[in-house]
């Protein structure tokens, strides 16, 4: 299993872009990683045509956000935007992660919506062979993703069940006010966000942006190695 590279605090991933605009401020601002949810359906979802425009030229790694889709259109909507990472948000079983996985180069993150420590040691022993990573947000009814749901679980039991071979993505609810100490407590290799930075739906904000990869920065020293 492939892990990516290590830095020096917890990676910044922006997701549910719609805007080019959104996407260069995000590289300008600093981001890691930058997400596109390009499975049809939801709010923030990129129409096929606007994908190639919508990359172009991005210096993050690109995201590929998919909900239960087939491996073979998984695989095309990634390589339509060039994705370094492939997001596998929905009910995608085991078998299909690791079509999508081995069908390209990328990187492939399962998301979990986590209501006890207990889905997360699942997801481990049903995922962990086949992904390079597991993104925890918390439960909320009826919503896939993209919901806000915070994680409300034991910080070290969290941690202690993810093994280091997986990067541990935090997502649901983060906002610039509240990573620092969502870093702290439980130390992700990443932390991802999207309603968080944003002055009204599906448009990111600036300002926001910028004090989101600030406070990031700032607890850059309380991930764990």
């Amino acid at each position: 299993m492939r892990r990516e590279a290590d830095t020096a605090g917890p990676r910044v991933k922006i997701c549910g872009v719609t805007r080019r605009e959104d996407a260069l401020v995000a590289e300008e601002l600093g981001a890691d990683f930058v997400g596109f949810i390009l499975s049809s359906g939801f709010g923030r979802s990129v129409p096929e045509a606007e994908i190639p425009d919508l990359v172009r030229g991005l210096a993050p790694s690109r995201v590929a956000v998919l909900v239960d889709e087939r491996p073979g259109r998984a695989v095309a909507l990634a390589e339509g935007a060039e994705a370094a990472v492939v997001q596998l948000h929905g009910e995608e079983p085991p078998d299909v992660a690791r079509a999508i996985r081995e069908a390209g180069s990328w990187t492939v993150w399962k998301a979990v919506r986590a209501r006890a420590v207990e889905d997360v040691a699942r997801a481990v022993l049903d995922y962990g062979d086949w992904v390079d990573g597991l993104l925890i947000e918390g439960w909320k009814a009826g919503v896939t993703g993209g919901g806000g749901a915070r994680l409300a679980l034991d910080p070290e039991r969290v941690r202690a069940s993810i093994p280091a071979h997986l990067t541990f993505v935090l997502a649901g609810g983060l906002k610039p006010d509240s990573v620092g100490r969502a870093i702290t407590r439980f130390r992700p290799d990443v932390v991802d966000v999207s309603s968080g930075v944003e002055g009204e739906p599906g448009r990111k904000d600036r300002e926001k942006v910028r004090r989101f990869i600030a406070e990031t920065r700032l607890h850059s020293g309380m991930r764990s190695s």
